[in-house]
């Protein structure tokens, strides 16, 4: 089969390799559409790749190919999304059903041979069956929105309040949605993209603030009677949206940290002591899993897109880029600014 196999640094190419097939307990899924995850581009671009030859690959859909013996859950044919993660099952994290902090852990596309290819092997649990009426596409699209429901149930959320979500890329908007399906009285998006943050109303974000203009967060306050924010999720994992979460949260407010940093964060006195002042509480969250594995999350994204209510829209995508031109794709992440949106790589093109 052909497959985008990482070799070193910035080397990444379009090849033949050996075709998998399932074990006992395994299933072989045709894939169809794995979307590039911030995650991969350092794996190929930088120095963040486990091991060489490799190939990456988590965020994927596709069609059930073959299964295993003892495969029960799935068939022949099912439609399916691909959990990452292979929890160990049995150290104590896993025991508590906690199987993101499991620190025995193998990871599809990353620790061992993903889904940049037209086949890969998973765990039967990890193939999540979908409805016919869900496309490929939103498929590919399950591991981004289930990240974003689990941050979203780190805190101890509750409907009827105020929520701003700082960040209006994929999680973000993800983050949006499920706090307005569990019944947010207002949620608000922040970023500095006008069309990311018509994007975000088009998902059905009460509104939007752009943190480019000046005095952005004096409108942002009075959309809440200037009392701040109930709920505030960073998703960008940028240094100036942290800063922010602790301006924007009200008095008892939960904040939740979703976005993972990439460079050295520090706070002033007077912005930490917001943290005493107001008694908020802050949290992080990560990756997207609960008992029984692996989880609700996925069990309810499949649900909330087949019924609708989680919105997907074509514009969430920035292109398609056939498994062929794999190399050509990550190049794209090497012009700071030039992908604007998921990029999906189509296995069968």
């Amino acid at each position: 089969m052909k497959a985008g196999v990482v070799h070193a640094r910035e080397d990444i190419r379009y090849e033949e390799i050996q075709m998998p097939s399932p074990k006992a307990g395994q299933v072989l899924i045709k894939v169809k559409y794995t979307g590039i995850c911030g995650s991969d581009v350092p794996r190929v671009n930088g120095d963040a790749c486990h091991f060489f030859p490799n190939v990456l690959g988590h965020e994927f859909s596709g069609v059930v190919e073959e299964i295993g013996d003892g495969v029960t859950s799935v068939k022949p044919g099912d439609r399916v999304s691909g959990v990452p993660l292979v929890p160990c099952m049995q150290c104590e994290d896993c025991q508590k059903g906690n199987y993101s902090l499991c620190r025995n852990y193998s990871f599809i596309g990353s620790r061992e041979y993903g889904s940049f290819a037209e086949y890969v092997v998973v765990p039967e649990r990890n193939a999540v069956k979908f409805g016919d009426n869900v496309t490929f596409e939103q498929g590919a699209f399950f591991e981004p929105s289930t990240v974003a429901l689990h941050g979203l149930l780190r805190v101890n959320y509750q409907g009827g309040g105020t929520v701003a979500i700082l960040g209006g890329g994929t999680i973000g908007l993800f983050t949006m949605q499920w706090a307005k399906i569990f019944g947010a009285r207002k949620a608000v998006v922040f970023d500095i993209s006008e069309e990311r943050l018509a994007l975000a109303k088009k998902l059905g974000a009460d509104d939007a603030i752009n943190t480019l203009d000046e005095n952005y967060m004096d409108k942002a306050l009075a959309l809440t009677g200037g009392r701040g924010y109930d709920y505030v999720y960073e998703t960008a994992g940028n240094t100036a949206t942290m800063h922010m979460a602790f301006e924007a949260a009200g008095n008892k407010a939960e904040v939740c940290f979703i976005g993972t940093p990439t460079k050295e964060l520090t706070f002033t006195v007077k912005e930490w002591e917001n943290m005493n002042r107001k008694e908020f509480t802050l949290t992080g969250s990560w990756m997207s899993y609960s008992a029984p594995f692996p989880g609700r999350e996925w069990e309810l994204t499949a649900h909330y897109f087949k019924t609708g209510e989680l919105k997907f829209d074509e514009s969430l995508i920035y292109r398609k880029i056939p498994l062929s031109k794999i190399d050509e794709a990550f190049a794209m992440y090497k012009v700071p600014g030039q992908v604007k949106g998921k990029l999906l790589i189509d296995s069968e093109a």
